[in-house]
């Protein structure tokens, strides 16, 4: 977008847009500062216990921030909400956000994986969180509940739950608010929403959200045309959202809150950086990770996402009921910023063949609709009890292809295409508090899930091999050069199990291509073994694909009618698979007010993940099934108000104990097994995920909350976190030999920590407010402290190879242990009347932090945090 059509759309937003201020919008709103102030005084709100409580009357972690906090802490993207929320993880793979909450989540992203934390909208299951960061604006709150919420919020609530909570209109009012900010690295965006009144019953809420950003990746190629390519993490995105509040009467009220958004950009593919810690012997955090050696295709993402959520909500008098229904339609697309990894210490950037295509295409569409039915007693009750019923339904395609260019001989790509995937859950559940006494109150829950899931689709190697002169071996094939994009989902067939001829694959491969790149050779290579013209094909002999040794056939053999002496081709095979499970989750506990200030706590309950299925191979048409994991959680704590320097504060403080069982962890499987000798031989092996796990966590979390003289306030989060897994011996996929057939050594991960858990987290937030001159001054610092993580399960263990040959991590490649460190964010506001200008800057320090990684054979793939953000934003509210 140009900048002359940004202006143009900055208008329309403060001509149509408005905010989040309180019911006496009409009145001076207080300055920034002094409302996070007198934010500490008043009643914090959450609904984790799917009722609007005071925070401190939940027993648990929950952490909520408001949009107010969220804005003056800096953090205006949902990865960044981890800086505010000790324990709490958020990273971006491949456009797919993935949270972990106390070491406990899931980096399984494909189709056949769910999330371990549970996102929402509003209270309302996400099950694909792609784009998740579009519904970032012009929010009440968002609450992230630690521990399992099975009962409550069920769907994969393993580790808990983050619920994004958007601003509801407001009846009666007319108000709003805009505002424009601009960034260092040419970044600028805008935002504003407004309220209005439609009679006294009716209200609806307009709010918009524009973003030009730049995540810090700097492009070092030195070769042309890799030059001149965009690096990663570019965004322009976009998106909007109207909400309506109907409230005929007293007891009925019906919502209903549409959205639409759209990503836009370079994409979020991470960068290997295995070569360079083997040509440099560094460590990951003595390399700059973001200077990144670009090739082959532009990156390129367009993320289109819409729903619809309604709420009907009726009070009978001693209980209410509640409906509510979500339609969420997500369309994915991403041609990877490919890259040959980072420069490093030595490297000879003119060296890097910067003609390689070699590159991964994406491309994901889900539909998916949540239905849920509730009744509940109201709040007056001593009995305060919640039953329902919940339905989920999605569906999904989804298409993966993996190109390998300018190969030495032969080629080998991966394409896995799945026009049909279908998940479906139900549930029902009860859960209640009971008072014993005026003091002493009990609690419980119970969840029965059922859930299925089916695919259908290809997935496997694309596979050619093209004699030449002699039956030489071999000629390359070059595929995915400039203006290459593949069918994907558009292919016109996905049944392969009737193609046996030569004839029927080379027409598979070829409806793979929907538009052939500038330099491609494949379709030229085979197009006349798929018309049937020649079975030997159409040998091109071109000084980029024939090696330089391997010519044409002309005398052996002489047959070939200017074809190749042999074409061996593989396509991929048959994708089937089904699952079904069912599992209960359930809760019990007891809170006893010590007084009206204090509250002591002691709970014990559990959390499922979805299990599902492996992919398919040659031999096994039955994919392996792996179960739902299991967590079983005791925690104690205590909730305490109380006074100081004539304000109120706050001091929690949570212990926790997890027994981790059926855990997840990918493991090698036999993929082509040779029943011609005795014993039979495999030679061909894959990841899968199996249940041969176990973990242990404990911990603890503390929270204080002040109101300071002099205006001044401290807010201190802490959790201390040890992991340990007591079960799980896996193969080692570092050590991959596949002179073997892609065999690995075994090892252990017994005693090593889990992936992304620090033991010591801390965010502390400083602030302070006063009166200059006709307005108000606030000024506020947030730092994070997060000690030392490991970013895959081998926690820099030695590799054992097969031969008995020991090497280091750090020798072979695989450093996976994140340094520990600290990001501070900073902000300064001046408000006067209705008028505020805001200076403020993320990642201040300018730390470069791993935040995820992908460990594998000659892969240690990472992904990054945003680079130092700064800069000014004007906001006026009516």
């Amino acid at each position: 977008m140009n900048r002359g059509v940004f202006v143009r759309s900055a208008l329309l937003v403060l001509l149509s847009t408005a905010a989040t201020i309180p019911a006496h919008a009409h009145a001076q709103e207080p300055a920034a500062g002094e409302k996070a102030a007198e934010d500490r005084d008043d009643e914090i709100i959450v609904t984790a216990n799917r009722r609007e409580e005071n925070l401190q009357d939940v027993s648990g972690v929950v952490q909520a921030l408001g949009a107010e906090q969220l804005r003056l802490d800096g953090i205006t993207e949902l990865r960044q909400l981890q800086v505010a929320v000790p324990g709490l993880s958020i990273s971006n793979q491949e456009g797919n956000v993935e949270i972990f909450i106390r070491g406990v989540g899931s980096a399984n992203s494909t189709e056949l994986g769910d999330p371990g934390a549970a996102p929402h909208l509003n209270g309302t299951y996400i099950p694909r969180p792609r784009g998740l960061g579009l519904m970032f604006y012009d929010l009440e709150r968002v609450e992230v509940n630690k521990g399992p919420q099975g009962t409550l919020y069920g769907r994969n609530a393993l580790a808990g739950t983050l619920n994004i909570i958007t601003a509801k209109p407001r009846l009666g009012e007319f108000s709003g608010y805009a505002q424009a900010e601009i960034a260092n690295r040419s970044s600028y965006g805008a935002e504003g929403a407004i309220n209005i009144p439609l009679g006294e019953t009716f209200a609806l809420r307009a709010a918009g959200y524009y973003s030009n950003r730049d995540y810090g990746f700097k492009n070092v190629s030195t070769g042309a045309p890799a030059s001149d390519l965009k690096p990663a993490g570019l965004e322009e995105n976009y998106a909007g959202r109207l909400s309506l509040l109907w409230e005929p009467s007293d007891q009925l009220t019906i919502s209903i809150v549409g959205d639409y958004g759209k990503e836009t950009g370079t994409g979020y593919p991470g960068a290997n950086i295995f070569n360079a810690v083997i040509g440099s012997g560094l460590r990951p955090d003595k390399l700059d990770l973001k200077h990144v050696v670009y090739r082959g295709l532009q990156g390129d993402m367009e993320n289109e996402l819409w729903g619809v959520q309604g709420k009907i909500n009726y009070d009978f008098g001693t209980f209410g009921a509640e409906l509510t229904g979500s339609y969420r339609s997500v369309d994915f697309y991403q041609v990877n910023a490919s890259s040959d990894g980072i420069d490093f210490p030595g490297r000879d950037l003119s060296a890097v063949q910067y003609d390689n295509y070699s590159g991964n295409f994406w491309q994901t569409k889900s539909k998916s609709q949540v239905y849920e039915a509730r009744i509940f007693a109201n709040d007056d009750q001593r009995l305060r009890w919640n039953l329902g019923g919940f339905y989920f339904n999605e569906d999904q395609a989804v298409g993966y292809l993996a190109l390998a260019d300018r190969g030495y001989c032969c080629y080998s790509g991966t394409e896995f295409t799945m026009p049909d995937v279908k998940g479906k859950s139900f549930a029902f559940y009860a859960d209640g508090t009971f008072d014993v006494t005026d003091r002493l109150r009990i609690l419980g829950g119970i969840r029965y899930t059922e859930e299925k899931k089916s695919r259908y689709g290809i997935g496997g190697n694309w596979a050619l091999t093209l004699g030449g002169e002699d039956f030489a071996c071999c000629f390359a094939t070059r595929l995915g050069t400039e203006g290459f994009r593949p069918n994907l989902l558009d292919r016109p067939n996905f049944d392969v199990s009737g193609i046996t001829t030569p004839q029927g694959m080379a027409q598979f491969l070829i409806e793979g291509i929907k538009t052939p790149g500038l330099r491609d050779t494949l379709i030229g290579q085979i197009g006349a073994i798929a018309n049937g013209s020649n079975p030997n094909g159409t040998c091109i002999d071109r000084p980029d694909i024939d090696n330089g040794f391997v010519n044409c056939p002309s005398l052996n053999p002489s047959t070939t009618n200017g074809g190749f002496s042999y074409a061996n081709m593989t396509i991929p095979g048959q994708q089937v698979g089904r699952s079904k499970f069912d599992f209960i989750d359930w809760r019990a506990g007891l809170e006893y007010d010590m007084s009206d200030d204090n509250m002591l706590y002691a709970k014990v309950s559990t959390g499922h993940k979805s299990g599902g299925f492996n992919d398919s191979f040659n031999g096994s048409p039955i994919p392996e099934v792996f179960s739902p994991e299991k967590l079983l959680v005791y925690e104690v704590g205590s909730r305490n108000s109380f006074d100081i320097f004539g304000r109120r504060g706050v001091f929690n403080i949570t212990g926790f104990y997890y027994d981790y069982s059926n855990q997840v962890f990918q493991d090698l499987t036999c993929i082509n097994l040779d029943t011609t000798q005795t014993p039979p031989v495999c030679n061909g092996y894959s990841l899968v995920n199996r249940n041969i796990g176990a973990s242990r966590i404990y911990g603890g979390e503390a929270e204080l909350r002040l109101s300071l003289p002099g205006n001044f306030g401290l807010d201190i989060n802490a959790a201390y976190l040890d992991t340990k897994i007591t079960r799980g011996t896996v193969a080692d996929a570092r050590g991959q030999d596949f002179g073997a057939g892609g065999n690995s050594p075994l090892i252990s991960l017994v005693g090593n920590r889990l992936p992304l858990a620090s033991k010591m987290n801390i965010s502390a937030r400083l602030s302070q407010w006063f009166d200059v001159g006709p307005g108000r001054l606030d000024w506020q610092a947030l730092l994070n402290y997060r000690s030392s993580y490991y970013l895959s399960q081998f926690n820099e263990d030695d590799i054992v190879f097969l031969s008995g040959a020991r090497q280091s991590a750090l020798d072979a490649g695989f450093p996976d242990r994140q340094k520990g460190y600290a990001t501070l964010n900073l902000g300064i506001g001046y408000t006067i009347d209705n008028f505020r200008l805001e200076a403020w800057a993320s990642n201040f320090l300018n730390e470069e932090v791993s935040q995820k990684a992908l460990v594998g054979s000659s892969l240690n793939i990472r992904f990054l945090n945003d680079a130092r953000t700064y800069g000014l934003r004007a906001r006026v509210t009516f």
